[in-house]
């Protein structure tokens, strides 16, 4: 992207490639480190390869590119995972929890 801040010279892109083998055979895949690590820790709670979940992904939604299916999965998954008591052992806001006027009941 060329922009003012940086001279009007490309930035560096932050995505990762990676090769997969997806559900249509070896494959490479771009996403952001932070994504790669998540989807890394739920491989690991769920005791699959990245690949077998990939697979999964990619049967479970079947229409869009593999990429965005999988940042959706990663962000459903921690969303569903989410607790009130562990948003507050993580120190995140309390708007859910007070009701959204920002004081803790």
């Amino acid at each position: 992207m060329l922009t003012a801040e940086n001279g009007g010279m490309p930035r560096e892109s932050r995505l990762v490639n990676r090769n997969v083998v997806a559900e249509r055979g070896r494959t490479s895949m771009r996403l952001e480190p932070e994504l790669w690590e998540a989807l890394a820790e739920i491989c690991d709670r769920e005791d699959r390869d990245v690949g077998e979940l990939i697979r999964q992904i990619e049967q479970d939604a079947p229409t869009g590119s593999r990429t965005s299916a999988v940042r959706v999965f990663i962000v459903r998954y921690f969303r569903e995972a989410g607790t009130e008591p562990g948003h507050r052992l993580a120190g995140h806001g309390g708007k859910l929890a007070d009701g959204g006027n920002g004081q803790d009941r």
